[in-house]
């Protein structure tokens, strides 16, 4: 809708304002989606007129269209649950969890069972979240509170919110303008008018009834233009459409047929695809639900998308001009993959494959027996592999469970990355679509699962609407559907993750098409300037476009061949290409003019019968391919005939299968042997040669420890260890590049290392899996591949204004291992662990963030150190502070979080530690720690860091003086251990071992100590001769940080000052560090204490 005629609606709303017609001003609010009124909402929520606060919002949002509106639809039923159970109504309640909680279900099961669970209490107080719901009043009062914040922080209600300022019944003011202006028109106007109707033009009738035309020197009209003075609004185009871009073009397309007219079918050489065009203005689609809210945003669902497609057309008609006959020189074919370079084993027959996004040697690979594979092509390793069931037939439809009883075989019918490639979709030849999370090294974990469709599923893709990532599926059952996948939850009071937290869950349908006359084949989601739409393909050979509404389709043609139909865009959109098979085996390849709606360009080169649907790729902006006749035929993308062929040295079948990977560097084809091959371009030798020449063995080196015999006293030397030599590519030593390594850890698989270094840039290492390594896992006697994305781009923090020199880093990885959250004395940034993208960046100094950690029990929460000693309790989905914690009086150093004793626990370089309630953040107790006796006054300050025992309730306290357990639900000292010989130097870092049987402890001389966990007594020490290559400047470095494996108990990381990174584990022959704890090793003081337990949830351990 145009700008005037948005504010014509405000008039109007203010006019019925005035009027007192106080419901059909609701009403239009509500129906127009321009203006939010929030007093209005407010009475509605506190009288708890929850139907009509539901139809209301219904008009700006949807529950599903973004976090912020399944929050306050969340929020709204809940609240109405509650009320409910409140008032001992249980048939109520449970109406309202079956009708209007059930939803939310898919998207946290946890969640909604735990709602369910509220049933079973007398009273759901007793539920210790909801222990200070208060009366119905304060609570709707509350959540009125919330469902604000929300509201203003949604994107959807932007410029939403606020009445324009007006003058007093402007719409009045408007008319009776109008009105002069007509009057003035009359040729003998009457000093005081009847004004009758406000339906026709007003003008003053002669005495005798009849009107006399004016003369030609009449003043009033004699200097005014003709036919039309003094036009209507409307004539100012706002108010009346324009004129409909022609039926066959794209815009067309969109904006046109709700119910397309018949097109003839077209010969592969016609020059056109469509009929007469069409006159008759095409219906104007439905008012939007939310305009853009700025110039450069995407406004997928509106319905203006007729103006908006209209927009579209010149820049179409400048592509269409361009001049892509056959005259124009072809390209070369040496930059084609035509060269074999590998020969991959699949074993069963291959239906589908796709390579991954970034990581270029990475192909995904679906069979006719269900099986989904992954191969990294360079090391022809499969790294994992997967054989179909179904992960909960007891939520599979009936029919879906018969179809498995008669004929339990399933085939992959499509396998797909998404764009980011964390995630992969299969298309199964039965009903379903399986959604795994994809991380690194190959580890694939079930996402989702969704019955679909009735009978196979035959296509999917990933797309963008309304800025969610959703997956597109069709199937037998003649629909196309869209299924939200970025939809993020955690807990009951908080059930929708903000943007900054990334476990999605998947599974809500938003969208179903229906309108094909036979099963759906294909999909093809695309989108042109802001409108996003989706072309789609039948059995039947018809070609579907559809706009993300639920309009209908907006095109109805022929496919060339009149079955199997494929479609595809270049990669860089500006190119539409077809592929298909008619029942007689001929098989078409063409290029659509979008403009017209017809067939540009039809290639030659086709046998002339194919027994198999002819499957095709395009690459590089450049190039098609496709297989027939036992070969890959490649075309120049403006020639018509084909450019060159290639046998990948035979064993092709007759209509191979085929994938490019993203550069156009590798081609996959499939093979007669149930095999895959893999051809290459110079570009895609080099990288395989590339992944070759990293795939090195590191050996294993002996180790002399030291330890002091417990018998004797005396110190002798001990095998103990066999660590790797350093890990290749590590970050640039200090003399090079001044970057020392500030923060490390492990991925929560365990099967790759991050670090941070001093100048704010993170290095990622993994291990490969192969025939050495079958776990993928990190593993010291295997060197790692120091691992970047194919862009090149370098994941670094903010460091505007900042010295990252001097600044304190801190970093925090997801659960998935997707994400990392990290600062360097910058904003907090948000990484994309797969591109190294920046996502988002949060709270710019000062102060500047010094550890991050998050909450155990809801994600959203985030406990942020500051330089300027507060705590800030952030919470990221409404991206607001929501609590300042001060108590310590230098910056702090560390924080960690409990489950058992629902505290968090903070220290500082005041070497003072706290322990704070979560419940309300109070604070229960301070504990200086106490300095040894020689090792400082008492006084003494310095970085202090904590740690949770896996129990929840010991705590390691780390200090440069000393390593201390304390039992945290009383802050009373357990155990002390205070270095002394061979340990003679100060402590610089120090952390449990995964199962916290261990502490592993760094030291400023290099050496590193093993203790035993329960009583910190040493069990081995390793020199640093055994680690650290020695030569000049070798007596200076140590170990700054320590990570420790997240499922190996025996296996650590060091982070060395000279920017290295070391991982070290036992010999196998040894199978443990050392032989048992000593008490020379040090003085250990012990406090009798009750039993102590406790364990550590925090996403980053405290180093």
């Amino acid at each position: 809708m145009s700008s005037l005629s948005r504010e014509l609606v405000f008039l109007i709303l203010q006019f019925l304002d005035e009027e007192k017609f106080k419901e059909t001003v609701h009403k239009l609010e509500q129906e127009s989606g321009f203006y939010f009124n929030m007093k209005y909402f407010e009475e509605q929520v506190q009288s708890g007129e929850w139907d009509e606060v539901e139809r209301y919002l219904s008009g700006f949002t949807k529950v599903d269209d973004n976090r912020y509106s399944m929050k306050i639809f969340f929020e709204i039923r809940k609240q109405k649950y509650l009320e409910a159970l409140d008032k001992q109504d249980r048939a109520r309640a449970v109406e309202i969890l079956v009708k209007d909680l059930k939803v939310f279900s898919s998207f946290n099961e946890e969640l909604y069972k735990e709602i369910t669970q509220l049933l079973t209490l007398d009273n759901f107080r007793e539920n210790e979240q909801l222990s200070k719901y208060g009366d119905t009043k304060s609570a709707r009062n509350i959540m009125l509170l919330e469902l604000k914040k929300l509201i203003e922080a949604n994107p959807l209600f932007r410029e939403k919110l606020t009445f324009p300022t007006l003058k007093a019944s402007r719409l009045r003011t408007l008319i009776n303008q109008s009105l002069n202006w007509q009057h003035q028109l009359c040729k003998n106007p009457r000093p005081n008018p009847d004004i009758k109707t406000l339906f026709v033009d007003h003008t003053c009738q002669p005495p005798n009834g009849t009107r006399a035309a004016p003369p030609p020197n009449n003043p009033l009209v004699g200097g005014l233009p003709k036919g039309g003075a003094f036009p209507s609004l409307g004539t100012h185009s706002p108010f009346q459409p324009a004129a409909p871009p022609s039926a066959t073009s794209l815009a067309g397309w969109m904006a046109n047929s709700n119910t397309p007219a018949p097109h003839p079918a077209v010969a592969p050489g016609s020059a056109t695809l469509a009929g007469p065009p069409n006159p008759v203005a095409g219906p104007l689609l439905k008012r939007p639900r939310t305009p853009p809210i700025n110039a450069t945003a995407m406004d997928y669902q509106s319905a203006d998308s007729e103006h908006l497609l209209k927009r579209s057309r010149p820049v179409m008609q400048t592509v269409d001009e361009v001049n892509y006959a056959g005259s124009s020189l072809p390209q070369s074919s040496d930059d084609l993959p035509k060269m074999l370079a590998r020969t991959l084993n699949q074993g069963s027959c291959v239906m589908s494959m796709d390579f991954h996004p970034v990581q270029q040697t990475i192909l995904l690979v679906g069979t006719n027996v269900g099986e989904i594979g992954i191969w990294e092509v360079g090391s022809k390793e499969r790294l994992t592999q997967r054989a179909f069931k179904v992960w909960d037939i007891s939520v599979c439809s009936m029919p879906m469970q018969a179809a498995l009883v008669k004929d339990p075989v399933v085939a992959v019918n499509r396998t797909m990355w998404s764009p980011d490639g964390t995630l992969l979709g299969v298309a199964f030849s039965k009903h379903i679509v399986h959604l795994y999370s994809y991380h690194l090294g190959g580890d694939l974990r079930p996402h989702r699962e969704i019955d679909a469709h009735i009978g196979s599923v035959n296509d999917i893709a990933f797309s963008h609407p309304n800025k969610q990532l959703s997956i597109i599926t069709c199937g037998d059952d003649k629909t196309i559907k869209v299924w939200i996948i970025s939809v993020l939850f955690t807990k009951m009071h908080s059930p929708l993750v903000n943007v900054h937290v990334w476990d999605a869950s998947t599974g809500h349908k938003q969208y179903t098409f229906e309108g094909h006359d036979a099963a759906v084949y294909s999909v093809c989601p695309h989108h042109k300037e802001n409108i996003q739409f989706i072309f789609s393909t039948a059995v039947d050979g018809k070609i579907k476009a559809w706009l993300y509404d639920h309009l209908g389709s907006r095109v109805d043609y022929d496919a060339p061949g009149h079955w199997c139909t494929t479609m595809a865009y270049s990669a860089d959109g500006t190119r539409l290409f077809s592929c298909g098979t008619s029942k007689e085996g001929e098989s078409f390849l063409v290029e659509w003019n979008e403009s017209e709606g017809a067939i540009k360009r039809a290639y030659s080169g086709f046998r002339k019968r194919s027994s198999n649907v002819v499957q095709f790729d395009t690459t590089k902006n450049r190039f098609l391919a496709a297989g027939d006749e036992f070969l890959i035929k490649f075309w120049d993308m403006d020639n018509a005939s084909v450019l060159t062929s290639t046998d990948a040295e035979g064993g092709l079948p007759a209509s191979p299968r085929l994938r490019f990977n993203k550069e156009g560097s590798l081609l996959a084809v499939t093979t007669n042997d149930n095999g895959i091959k893999i051809l290459c371009n110079s570009d895609g030798l080099r990288l395989l040669r590339t992944f070759e020449s990293r795939a090195f063995e590191g050996g294993k080196l002996f180790i002399d420890a030291s330890v002091t015999s417990k018998t004797t006293g005396v110190t002798q030397p001990v095998a103990v260890s066999a660590p790797s030599g350093p890990i290749v590519g590590a970050l640039p030593p200090a003399g090079s590049i001044a970057a020392t390594v500030s923060r490390l850890i492990y991925t929560n698989s365990g099967v790759a290392i991050l670090a941070l270094a001093s100048n704010a840039v993170h290095k990622l290492w993994k291990w490969q899996r192969n025939e050495r390594n079958m776990s993928g896992k990190a593993s010291a006697s295997i060197a790692p591949q120091l691992w970047q994305p194919s862009s090149g781009i370098l994941m670094t923090n903010d460091i505007s204004e900042t010295n990252p020199e001097e600044a304190v880093p801190c970093i925090a990885l997801s659960k998935n291992d997707s994400y990392v959250m990290s600062a360097s004395g910058g904003k907090i940034s948000l990484f994309n662990m797969m591109t190294f993208k920046v996502m988002t960046t949060f709270m710019p100094p000062p102060p500047a963030a010094t550890f991050l950690a998050f909450h155990p029990q809801d994600n959203n929460i985030i406990a942020i150190g500051m330089e300027d000693s507060t705590i800030q309790i952030y919470n990221v989905q409404v991206d607001e502070v929501k609590s300042k914690l001060k108590g310590h009086s230098k910056k702090i150093s560390g924080l960690a979080f409990s489950n058992a004793l629902n505290v968090l626990v903070s220290s500082g370089a005041d070497s003072q530690v706290i322990v704070w309630s979560i419940d309300g953040w109070e604070k229960r107790r301070t504990k200086a720690i106490q300095i040894p006796a020689g090792r400082g006054s008492p006084s003494a300050t310095g970085d202090t860091k904590v740690q949770f025992h896996n129990d929840h309730i010991r705590l390691l306290v780390v200090h440069e003086t000393q390593l201390a357990i304390y039992d945290a639900s009383k802050l009373e000292r357990v155990r002390q251990w205070v270095p002394r010989d061979p340990f003679t130097s100060t402590l610089s870092a120090a952390t449990y071992s995964c199962d916290s049987q261990l502490v592993y402890a760094g030291f400023s001389d290099g050496s590193v100590g093993v203790m035993d966990g329960e009583s910190l007594l040493p069990r081995c020490r390793v020199a640093p001769s055994a680690y650290i290559s020695q030569g000049i400047g070798s007596a200076n470095i140590y170990p700054l940080v320590i990570a420790v494996h997240p499922s190996e108990s025996l296996q650590f990381a060091l982070g060395l000052s000279d920017g290295s990174v070391q991982v070290l584990e036992p010999l196998e022959t040894e199978g443990k560090w050392g032989t048992g704890p000593s008490s020379d090793n040090g003085a250990v003081v012990s406090t009798p204490s009750s039993s102590a337990v406790g364990n550590q949830n925090s996403e980053q351990a405290a180093r």
